[in-house]
C-alpha cells in the first residue's frame, strides 16, 4: 500500500508486484504532475495507467466523470478501479485496452502517458499519433520518459513542436494540438 500525498490532496494505491513501480509513485509520474494544469471543463484520459496514479488524482480534482482511464495490463487495470473507489472517485470510465485500440472516446483536452520507454518504440509511436488525433484543437499530450531526442523529434513531427522539461534524470514533454492535421500533412 502506497500512502502519498500531491499537491495536498491525499492518496492511497494497492499495488502488486509485477506492476510499474510497486513500491512507491514513479518519479517521473510525479514530474509530469507537477506540470499539470486542470480544471472541471476538461475531459482527461491517462494513457497506460498502471494502478492509477495520474487518473486518480485528476478525478479528485476536475470530477471522475471528465476522467478515462485505460491500460493493457488487466492486473493493473483491476488495481485501478479498486484505487479509485478507495480514493472516492469510482465513477471513472476504465477501458482495456492496447493503446487506443479500445477506447471509444474522443476530444480529449488532455491526454497523460508514462509509457514503456525500454522495449522499441512502437507503443510510444501510436501512443503519439493516435493520441494526436484523439485530441481537441488546444489539447495537450503530456508525456514522461528518461530518453530525449527520439520523443522530442517524433513528437515534434506530428505536433509541430514541444515543450521540454527536465526533472532530474526525466523528460517531461508538452505537446499541444494546433491544427486537425499532423503538422507534415499525415493522417
Amino acid at each position: 500500500m502506497i500512502t502519498t500525498n500531491i499537491n495536498n490532496i491525499p492518496l492511497e494505491f494497492e499495488t502488486t508486484k509485477g506492476v510499474f513501480s510497486p513500491n512507491n509513485i514513479d518519479r517521473g509520474t510525479l514530474a509530469m504532475l507537477a506540470q499539470l494544469q486542470i480544471s472541471p471543463a476538461d475531459k482527461l484520459l491517462d494513457l497506460g495507467c498502471g494502478y492509477g496514479t495520474v487518473g486518480i488524482y485528476a478525478a479528485k480534482v476536475i470530477g471522475a466523470e471528465n476522467v478515462v482511464m485505460s491500460d493493457i495490463d488487466r492486473n493493473a487495470l483491476t488495481l485501478a478501479q479498486k484505487n479509485a473507489a478507495r480514493n472516492g472517485v469510482p465513477n471513472i470510465t476504465f477501458h482495456h485496452s492496447d493503446g487506443f485500440r479500445s477506447i471509444p472516446e474522443t476530444a480529449f483536452t488532455h491526454i497523460f502517458s508514462n509509457p514503456p520507454y525500454h522495449a522499441d518504440f512502437s507503443v510510444p509511436k501510436h501512443f503519439i499519433e493516435k493520441g494526436f488525433n484523439r485530441l481537441i484543437i488546444g489539447g495537450r499530450l503530456y508525456m514522461v520518459t528518461k530518453r530525449l531526442d527520439w520523443y522530442k523529434n517524433k513528437i515534434t513531427a506530428i505536433f509541430g513542436g514541444v515543450k521540454v522539461i527536465r526533472e532530474e534524470d526525466y523528460f517531461v514533454f508538452i505537446a499541444e494540438k494546433r491544427s486537425a492535421s499532423y503538422t507534415k500533412g499525415k493522417r
